[in-house]
């Protein structure tokens, strides 16, 4: 499985989760093998924002093979894209988990729970996505 975590510069699991997917530095790609393993860790730019608005990381997470995305927040608009490109939504809390490393530790030990529509933002402006 290749699960994505938007990462600030230079992304791996050393470095900082970014606040915002949308407008993250790069995305950090981690493959899993058999029984939760960490292996290859990767990472690939992010597209400009501006040209697409919210779903330009929904392409590129969907052309780099992504199969899930661990994320702060999310609005209602890219998580929609997410969900029509299968790459599956997860959450992890920002003020708990802070690098990508602590994120991928999470996602590993089952404790990052899958999304749902009804949970992503509305765009109250209280969102951190």
């Amino acid at each position: 499985m290749r699960v994505a975590v938007p990462s600030n510069n230079p992304g791996g699991l050393k470095a900082e989760r970014s606040d915002h997917f949308g407008h993250c530095d790069v995305f950090t790609l981690i493959e899993f093998g058999e029984g939760n393993s960490v292996g290859a860790v990767t990472t690939i730019a992010n597209g400009d924002h501006q040209a697409g608005g919210c779903m330009v990381p929904v392409n590129v997470l969907q052309e780099a093979g992504a199969q899930a995305i661990i994320v702060g927040g999310i609005g209602a608009r890219p998580m929609r894209g997410f969900a029509d490109a299968g790459i599956n939504v997860y959450f992890a809390d920002r003020s708990i988990m802070q690098t990508v490393g602590d994120v991928i530790d999470g996602f590993s030990a089952g404790r990052l729970p899958l999304m749902h529509a009804d949970q992503a933002c509305k765009g109250s402006g209280n969102c951190h996505h």
